[in-house]
């Protein structure tokens, strides 16, 4: 059965869960929650880690130099009991690693590590991918994580995305969960996006490049979280319109092309780790009142 491992310091308080090392709340210490509860009336995510895919496989099936495997959206790891390996106060560190059972839909050797760690008012979630075969890696990465919207203290007021480069960046289009032509216009504006529930009509909003290190999610003078990212090229924004919440989701890795390829070392950004290898991917959240 999962386990749940709490880790505290005088400003935050953070829940994790061994199924899928998934954070299960963040609360400042006024007793609110930052995080998406997970309510099944709209989506029981809270915070998955996607792995070794990133998004949907044509037909929910991965092609390895040509012989395919079963894989559903946005990986394995998310649905995996991982192993407790190091806790303290303010930090714990999880690990999955492959198996026989793993290796029937990802042939490969693998060990992925996430830690979560609070420091003052931030939470840093850090992945470790480490390959423990004798040939390459290949795998896409991400990072999933819902929070409220509105944020704590901040109903009706307006919210926006505020990108910490002031850039403009391409977005894509998916097709049946799939990567789909760019569109014409960014919905981004000197670095600033007015979020409102409908730019979410189609889906995801993904941005393949340029968007950055490091974005704010909040108000105007009010309640922000800021991110950045370590090792994450590719930023989409998603939620089930008109929910409560809205998922930042920093990426290494896509969904495979619309009219594409199976194969997982053709799918935008993989990562080919060489035997023996390590690399790491994180985030960390800075919550501003």
């Amino acid at each position: 059965m999962p386990q749940t491992i709490r880790i505290a310091n005088e400003t935050l308080a953070v829940e994790v869960s061994t199924l899928g090392a998934e954070m299960q709340s963040l609360k400042t210490a006024d007793g609110s929650d930052w995080l998406w509860n997970g309510d099944a009336a709209w989506w029981t995510g809270r915070s998955p880690i996607l792995f070794p895919i990133v998004g949907k496989a044509p037909g929910d099936r991965l092609a390895v130099s040509g012989t395919t495997y079963p894989m559903a959206q946005h990986g394995i790891a998310r649905r995996r009991e991982f192993e407790l390996v190091e806790q303290s106060a303010t930090s714990c560190r999880h690990e999955l690693s492959s198996s026989a059972e793993t290796r029937e839909v990802y042939p490969f050797d693998f060990r992925l590590t996430l830690e979560h760690r609070l420091e003052n008012d931030s939470l840093t979630v850090m992945a470790t991918v480490e390959n423990t075969g004798d040939t390459p890696l290949p795998f896409g990465i991400g990072f999933h994580p819902a929070f409220l919207w509105p944020l704590p203290g901040a109903d009706g007021r307006a919210h926006h995305i505020i990108l910490d480069n002031g850039a403009e960046p391409g977005v894509v289009q998916l097709e049946d969960g799939l990567i789909g032509q760019t569109l014409p216009n960014s919905p981004f504006s000197k670095g600033r996006l007015e979020l409102t529930h409908a730019l979410f009509d189609k889906d995801a909003l993904i941005f393949p490049e340029g968007a950055g290190t490091g974005l704010r999610f909040g108000t105007d003078g009010g309640p922000t979280l800021h991110f950045t990212f370590e090792n994450l090229p590719n930023i989409a924004l998603w939620q089930k319109p008109g929910a409560p919440f809205l998922c930042v989701e920093p990426w290494h890795g896509m969904a495979a092309h619309a009219g594409g390829t199976a194969e997982l070392v053709e799918r935008p950004y993989t990562v080919a780790l060489a035997a023996g290898d390590a690399m790491r991917f994180g985030f960390t959240v800075q919550i501003k009142r």
